[in-house]
């Protein structure tokens, strides 16, 4: 279903490339200032924090630079469906 736009259902679980897995909240969202599109999303471990973040900087590929060890492609890879 869908409530101005936004994408309330069926959103992924994803995989962080350090292992960790967020909950998408919804997506996209519009920063109400610059109208860029961002994503909200909640951690599945510690506090189970939400966060807001730029919907571009969350699908950057994996800095392969900084992680060399790391193989996965992107940051962020979709593990499931809730």
């Amino acid at each position: 279903s869908s409530v101005t736009g936004v994408q309330t259902c069926a959103l992924p679980i994803l995989a962080a490339f350090q292992a960790e897995e967020y909950k998408i909240i919804a997506c996209p969202v519009m920063h109400t200032e610059t109208r860029e599109q961002m994503i909200c999303y909640q951690a599945l471990y510690g506090d189970y924090g939400y966060f807001v973040r730029p919907l571009a900087m969350f699908m950057e590929p994996t800095d392969k630079v900084k992680y060399p060890e790391v193989q996965q492609a992107f940051r962020f890879i979709k593990k499931k469906s809730v």
